[in-house]
């Protein structure tokens, strides 16, 4: 009698693949449209729906949710499996998070262009769509830590640890931030009302930075760049730590979004102190994943994905100096509601969490589909080139737009009086809109080579069989 081999669900890892790539080039080119919108004031003019004011949260929404959401569950599904060594919990509830959270996306796309929002950062969409996601997410949850509880191995390897606090902590995140009271199928109250409405918001919006756009990601680097790297974790004592310091230190940050406003002046002190503390474990995490590569600083010159994997970090610990310098009292006061800012959030989500997605899926597309490598190792290499200049181009010009604004706001006559009107601060600032609608050019033209590189992957892949689970070995570094 012959034993059935049990295989991984790589169906769904594959289908959350394309899906994030797909809604990169979406969320990305409306993001380049918003920005020529910047330049080209009049550019859509009349046509409400496609209103900066409209079309902003959709792109925020896009490249948060169904870029950098896509690609989560895409990687956590991939990487739960071969380090637990079982099939996914369950292939129906698996497929359900796949065609929920795209019924999500999509629904999205549709009310924030024609205004349907809650008008509060990152959590723009309307009551329906919220019971849509809080579906989807538990059926993710119990996927995923469904999976780990049957695992064949003793140990949870560490990338699971992070991937499991961003599961937990965005379900309470969204649950709590977005109670509310329906008065339509289009249109609810929050339960919260002034400054602690802010100040549930941005509880909210800086965690889901720390957990959403972090500790998910963070779980990419330490499985694929020790994987790529072909060698084990720097220090798999300091993964440890950093996993425990950060996400007791991150929930307490978010008020430093709240600085010089109607806040208790000790909650925006406790936000900024944490914020600094915050530091340590960013940057020690961030110097374990480089020491990886101890040995193996060779490999760089030949293995375009490890430059993505490793510039990713780079980005990481530029974004996690920069936030905690920003939160600092004297510097928010020069920083906040400037295009710095808008730099600072650029660098961490198109340096650190776009590269490391893409490098990603660059290191696991090529084994889903039986291939060895992707279609063109130097179309890796030519986006990688891409990006990394559109990204620098981006944000070195928020940066300087930001001091400059800042600077000029600030400045004052002998009387008193502002040295320069609104008017002409915008004016200086106008040349480095364009250099940002060049950046954003650039790096969607990286993500259509990218779909280009996948889609002829995909093509010359043979018949797709599924992959039987490998059994755990104990001389296994990594997976």
């Amino acid at each position: 009698m012959q034993t059935s081999v049990e295989t991984y669900n790589d169906k769904v890892v594959r289908q959350l693949t394309v899906m994030t790539v797909v809604w990169g080039i979406v969320g990305m080119a409306v993001g380049v449209f918003i920005a020529a919108q910047l330049y080209w004031p009049t550019l859509g003019e009349g046509i409400p729906w496609l209103s900066y004011g409209r079309l902003r949260p959709l792109h925020t929404n896009a490249v948060i949710f169904a870029f950098g959401g896509s690609a989560l569950m895409a990687t956590s599904f991939h990487v739960v499996q071969r380090t637990c060594h079982v099939r996914l919990f369950s292939d129906k509830l698996a497929a359900f998070v796949f065609w929920g959270w795209q019924a999500v996306i999509v629904a999205a796309a549709i009310t924030l262009p024609m205004g349907l929002t809650q008008g509060k950062e990152y959590a723009e969409l309307e009551w329906p769509i919220d019971i849509l996601i809080t579906a989807v997410w538990v059926a993710y949850a119990v996927v995923f830590f469904g999976t780990i509880a049957k695992r064949r191995v003793k140990h949870i390897y560490v990338a699971n640890w992070f991937y499991g606090a961003f599961i937990i902590t965005i379900a309470l995140l969204h649950i709590v931030n977005n109670l509310a009271i329906p008065v339509g199928w289009g249109k609810s109250y929050s339960l919260y009302t002034g400054a602690v409405d802010a100040m549930a918001q941005w509880w909210y919006g800086h965690n889901a930075v720390g957990f959403f756009l972090t500790a998910g990601f963070l779980g990419m680097m330490y499985y694929y760049v020790p994987k790529q790297a072909q060698r084990p974790v720097y220090s798999y004592r300091l993964s440890i730590v950093h996993f425990w310091a950060l996400i007791a230190i991150y929930m307490w940050a978010g008020p430093h979004h709240l600085q010089y406003t109607a806040l208790p002046d000790w909650v925006q002190s406790v936000g900024m102190v944490f914020s600094l503390i915050l530091l340590a474990p960013s940057w020690g995490g961030a110097i374990n994943g480089i020491l990886t590569l101890s040995g193996a600083w060779h490999k760089l010159r030949t293995d375009p994905i490890l430059k993505f994997l490793i510039v990713a970090i780079s980005f990481y610990m530029i974004a996690t100096f920069e936030g905690p310098m920003m939160s600092i009292k004297t510097v928010n006061s020069l920083s906040h509601y400037t295009d710095w800012t808008v730099g600072h959030v650029h660098g961490g989500a198109l340096g650190w969490v776009a590269m490391i997605t893409l490098g990603s899926i660059y290191a696991m597309l090529p084994g889903l589909l039986g291939q060895k490598q992707m279609h063109s190792v130097r179309a890796i290499d030519a986006h990688f080139w891409i990006h990394t200049i559109g990204v620098v181009f981006y944000i070195a010009a928020m940066w300087i737009a930001g001091v400059m604004q800042g600077l000029m706001w600030r400045a004052t006559n002998d009387d008193g009086t502002l040295t320069y009107s609104f008017v002409e601060a915008l004016n200086a600032t106008y040349p480095y809109y364009l250099a940002r609608f060049i950046g954003g050019v650039l790096v969607v033209s990286g993500m259509v080579l990218m779909a280009w590189n996948v889609f002829k992957t995909w093509q010359r892949a043979p018949a797709l069989e599924p992959t039987p689970v490998l059994p755990p070995h104990r001389a296994e570094a990594i997976a």
